[in-house]
């Protein structure tokens, strides 16, 4: 066996004659367990709250969305929606409008989206399952569904026949305006559901027909302003991606979910770092307490030392006991540190202990990466402090 190493194990599992040293010892074991439980459950923790956070848009976002990098609109031939249907990877598709317009119900105004849909739409995202209240529109109807903060801006109910909801769209063309009134399309539609995902999607879109849409906006009926993809269980996105640019010439935009969300992927990944910088460095200070207990252990056993000494044993060698000895500190208080934040992190998972409402429970994730992050980080920080104290091992100190 590895001399340093036998050495470094016996100080690990043997008492100090000196008492205080053994608690400076067990302070500094439980500062390394503590610490790296503190770090796994936070991280856990926040997986859970990015987690529970994308849920909201993945409700309404499809796996792969498309639109022209030349207009709001573009054309979709015959012949390229066969060849859609071909790609694999793709399991459905669906049409859509978008376009801001103007929402009037009595007295009251809103603008806002109208997202124009085709019969499809609910097969790739899954929409119905978020329906608040009332049914999902009938295709080639005059039916739409708002969302909860749009019925709530509005006072409105669902199916209100006196009280039609109207939306105006600017016509297209160039020039001045003459007569205010000839400058918009004008329609009446019936709120037929109400759909609750999160504050803010709530009052982002209304729900339309795709065929009353194009109407509204004076498109052909072969335009609209893009496409969104639902992929199979295993597709190869960039595969997916590299055969839709072929069928469009490239003149299109394709973005997954991460893409459509991106200023909330950032903002929840700097705040994962955010927090896993101020535990690590919570987790230096508690290791302060490390390289104090090395340093009192080779002054307790600084005649040890200098027996080795001048039996041969080199300086390096000696450095190497103290300095496997504070790693391997690090290590089992990492093991049993991680241990118990696993534990925390499943029964949270299982019996929700800890409530944000009283209905809903503190969200939690467990992961393998979370799992390498605090550990890589435990030993990293263990074996740079175990280096910092194994260097007081000198000749002039054994001298």
């Amino acid at each position: 066996m590895n001399f340093p190493f036998y050495i470094a194990k016996r100080y690990i599992f043997s008492r100090s004659k000196n008492n205080a040293i053994n608690i400076i010892n067990y302070i500094a074991s439980m500062g390394i367990i503590v610490g790296t439980m503190a770090l796994f459950v936070v991280l856990s923790v926040f997986s859970g709250l990015k987690v529970f956070s994308l849920s909201f848009t993945n409700e309404i976002d499809p796996d792969l969305k498309m639109t022209s990098t030349l207009g709001k609109s573009f054309f979709i031939s015959a012949q390229q929606e066969q060849d859609l249907k071909k790609i694999n990877g793709v399991a459905s598709y669906t049409k859509i409008i978008e376009e801001r317009v103007l929402f009037i119900f009595k007295d009251k105004q809103h603008v806002t989206y109208l997202k124009g849909v085709d019969s499809l739409y609910p097969v790739v995202n899954d929409i119905k399952r978020k329906l608040f209240n009332g049914q999902w529109l009938k295709p080639d109807s005059y039916q739409v569904v708002i969302g909860y903060g749009i019925a709530q801006d509005f006072s409105m109910g669902i199916l209100d026949f006196e009280n039609p909801l109207q939306i105006f769209a600017p016509k297209p063309g160039k020039g001045a305006i003459e007569n205010p009134e000839e400058a918009f399309n004008k329609t009446d539609v019936l709120p037929v559901g109400i759909y609750s995902i999160s504050e803010d999607l709530d009052s982002k879109y209304v729900f339309a027909d795709l065929g009353l849409t194009q109407e509204l906006l004076m498109y052909k009926p072969n335009q609209i302003s893009g496409i969104e993809f639902h992929l199979k269980e295993n597709a190869d996105e960039n595969a997916v991606k590299a055969q839709l640019e072929k069928i469009f010439n490239n003149k299109i935009t394709l973005k997954n979910r991460a893409q459509l969300n991106e200023s909330l992927y950032k903002m929840l990944n700097t705040e994962n770092i955010a927090v896993y910088l101020i535990f690590t460095l919570v987790i230096i200070v508690a290791l302060f307490n490390l390289i104090g207990a090395l340093i009192m252990m080779i002054l307790d056993k600084k005649g040890n030392l200098k027996t080795l000494f001048n039996l041969g044993t080199e300086i390096n060698n000696l450095r190497k006991i103290f300095l496997l000895q504070g790693t391997l500190l690090s290590i089992f208080g990492g093991i049993i540190g991680l241990a118990l934040g696993i534990i925390l992190v499943i029964l949270q998972q299982q019996y929700e202990l800890i409530m944000i409402t009283p209905t809903l429970a503190y969200p939690v994730v467990f992961t393998l990466e979370n799992v390498l992050i605090v550990m890589g980080t435990i030993v990293s920080l263990g074996f740079i402090a175990s280096l910092i104290a194994s260097s007081r091992v000198s000749k002039k100190l054994l001298d």
